[in-house]
């Protein structure tokens, strides 16, 4: 009945990270349009899915968890040093939408 050779899995494997991620970290994403991160996962989906279908799930397992160098990197790193932003909280907000060029008036309606 539970089968693991489906391409169901890496659905559901990058579904979850993205549900994670959304869900703890989704309030960096405040002012990000739906549709971009809508795009951004179904991209991210289609490009593991085509990994797995013509290099193997291995490969397309190994993908995805070398994306944990670069978010190491960029949150440890660049952020803290680079911008003086905790790359963890986003703080302080005013640097961290003035990094992102977001509008600091929340209030706005746009």
């Amino acid at each position: 009945m539970w089968t693991t050779e489906s391409l169901w899995f890496e659905v559901a494997i990058v579904s979850i990270i993205y549900a994670l991620g959304n869900i703890l970290m989704g309030h960096f994403e405040e002012q990000t349009p739906k549709i971009r991160r809508v795009a951004k996962y179904l991209l991210t989906l289609i490009i593991v899915c085509s990994i797995s279908i013509y290099f193997g799930r291995q490969t397309a397992m190994l993908f995805l968890s070398v994306f944990i160098f670069p978010l190491l990197y960029v949150h440890g790193y660049y952020l803290p040093t680079k911008k003086g932003i905790n790359g963890w909280t986003g703080e302080p907000k005013s640097k961290y939408y003035d990094f992102r060029k977001w509008s600091k008036d929340i209030f706005s309606g746009k």
